[in-house]
């Protein structure tokens, strides 16, 4: 990793998009890699810690990814010269993380960081492509939600800015700081009111791990138009009792078949014969 990041005549900068609340990150653009580093203080709508954000890395990188979450690299003592970074992203990073990112010297010695591969931010890419590769894109997106929830995992934070487009236009998951096991959720209906009282005896109590799908559509679209048109394309995302069959099958063993590739990208029936 030294010996190739040495060799570059670019400078490390800040990743392009939404700034994370738990993550600095930052790339090298010609080495088509991002870093990210566990900042020292998280924002204040973060209620997770460092060990808590390591473990979440560790149970992805144990499970059965589906191709739907990035693969991590791990590095610690990552040392790189000082003129390899633009002024302005070091400063941020001794700012935000002071007790990993440490100058020494010429030197920036990183005690500890991850690697993945680079993609565009998912607000990015449907910000800048046409209103086809919106729809494309979109029906991707709802795909590699239900594949990581049928592999048995919740992502969690499910906003655009968390999902990346690949080159090939795959959208995949790379913020786990708070995904889960999709059995420790508990997905409810929002309780019907009348006036001050409810409905069927439940409450708007709201425990740790309780996940309202019904409010999902506001909170990762912004853009009203994006999410009418996603809601159209999987409208059983929103839908409780979908999570809730898709739970049950899960604890009852059911073997859910996910596919990591497009049907024209896998073998048919015989060796050697591609589907088209």
């Amino acid at each position: 990793m030294n010996r190739q990041v040495a060799k570059r005549e670019d400078q490390f900068i800040i990743a392009p998009g939404v700034r994370g609340m738990v993550m600095a990150v930052f790339v090298l653009p010609s080495f088509r890699t991002v870093f990210k580093i566990i900042k020292d203080k998280f924002d204040p709508a973060k209620d997770v810690t460092h060990a808590v954000v390591r473990e979440k890395y560790r149970l992805v990188k144990r499970h059965d990814r589906v191709g739907r979450m990035a693969d991590t690299q791990e590095f610690s003592n990552f040392i790189v010269r000082q003129d390899h970074f633009a002024p302005e992203c070091l400063e941020h990073l001794l700012e935000v993380a002071p007790s990993t990112v440490i100058l020494r010297d010429d030197k920036v010695i990183i005690k500890h960081c991850y690697t993945e591969r680079m993609m565009t931010p998912l607000n990015i890419y449907l910000e800048q492509c046409s209103d086809k590769e919106q729809e494309t894109v979109l029906k991707d997106y709802g795909n590699a939600i239900k594949q990581m929830a049928a592999a048995n995992i919740f992502p969690g934070d499910m906003l655009l800015k968390n999902f990346g487009v690949t080159h090939h236009g795959r959208v995949i998951f790379y913020d786990y700081d708070e995904v889960c096991y999709l059995t420790e959720c508990r997905f409810r209906h929002i309780p019907k009111s009348q006036g001050n009282d409810f409905q069927g005896g439940d409450t708007l109590s709201i425990g740790p791990n309780d996940i309202f799908p019904e409010e999902f559509g506001p909170f990762m679209f912004a853009n009203a138009n994006l999410r009418r048109l996603f809601m159209q394309q999987h409208p059983e995302l929103f839908d409780p009792d979908y999570w809730l069959e898709l739970q049950q099958a899960i604890v009852d063993g059911r073997v859910i078949d996910v596919y990591p590739y497009r049907n024209k990208q896998r073998f048919a029936g015989s060796i050697g014969q591609l589907v088209y």
